[in-house]
């Protein structure tokens, strides 16, 4: 699959539908719902799958991810949940791809390829063209109590590189991703899409602060920094207005105070007035009125 300089984020492990929502106004392409599983966070009733999923606007994929290996099984709960998307956690028997096909026409099928080791490569290989999309993560489907998701592990970047050189088909990657490196996994294997979890979590709740540092911090959803405005010591209300522009909380407040957007916007108001009442006061037509208003708001900011 060709390399993808700007990957589409899905975000997982949804536990109500506020939690949905915050994904997709930070920018997530797609969102997971857990069905039952053997081991691993996440897991939700599946009535909350499918009032979540019910919520979910066109244009953001809802997977459900399933650990089901029979195909009637999975087709039974799709038909439940009315999920667009099936992610496939655990290996299927042969014939399976077909019959879910057949039963489930416009719903996307994405395998799970646990990346143990360079017996991955060959795996994914032999299921890309029965499905339609690749996801790989960082699962042990050998254990005694299987892992299939949610680790919160990384695995070899280098064997997913090659897994997305060598299949035709759409490939994510999952697996221990968060704010801190997010941006090393785009860059070494350059997949269709990431997703991530456990990374976004504190404790167990989807922190919107790291929403925002892992979208930052994600190439092609990097924000345009300006540079900062200078603080000046003459007055507590410049530093607000420069706090709220340059986005950053420098003026401490108590809750009850305004917020330093509101501070500056405040400020930005009586800069307006001043200068209207100025320029009424001492109107000239060399212009030399406008000099002199700007002369009186700096004066009247610096005894504020």
């Amino acid at each position: 699959m060709k390399a993808t300089e700007k990957p589409r984020v899905k975000i997982c492990c949804m536990a109500s539908v506020a939690e949905a929502w915050l994904a997709i106004e930070h920018g997530a392409s797609a969102v997971g719902l857990v069905s039952a599983m053997p081991s691993g966070p996440g897991p939700i009733p599946e009535e909350l799958i499918a009032e979540i999923a019910a919520t979910i606007p066109p244009g953001v994929s809802s997977f459900l991810l399933t650990c089901q290996q029979d195909a009637e099984a999975i087709v039974d709960q799709q038909k439940r949940l009315r999920v667009n998307t099936i992610q496939i956690c655990d290996r299927l028997p042969e014939g399976s791809y077909g019959r879910l096909r057949e039963a489930l026409p416009g719903v996307s099928l994405v395998q799970v390829i646990h990346v143990t080791g360079p017996e991955a490569v060959d795996e994914a290989i032999a299921i890309a063209p029965h499905v339609d999309a690749i996801l790989l993560d960082s699962g042990n489907q050998s254990l005694p109590i299987k892992e299939l998701g949610g680790t919160g592990r990384t695995h070899d970047w280098r064997l997913s590189g090659t897994i997305r050189e060598r299949v035709d088909v759409p490939l994510f990657l999952a697996g221990g991703l968060k704010p801190e490196n997010v941006a090393r996994a785009v860059r070494e294997v350059r997949p269709f899409g990431i997703d991530v979890c456990s990374g976004l979590r504190t404790e167990g709740k989807l922190d919107p602060q790291k929403l925002k540092e892992f979208f930052s911090f994600t190439p092609g959803f990097s924000r345009v920094k300006t540079a900062p405005i200078p603080l000046s010591p003459r007055s507590g209300r410049q530093a607000a207005f420069a706090t709220a522009v340059n986005g950053v909380n420098l003026t401490p407040h108590p809750p009850s105070a305004p917020s330093p957007l509101e501070e500056g916007r405040r400020t930005l108001d009586c800069k307006l007035l001043l200068c209207k009442h100025f320029r009424a006061e001492r109107p000239s037509p060399r212009g030399s009125g406008e000099r002199v208003a700007e002369g009186r708001v700096r004066g009247a900011l610096a005894l504020s």
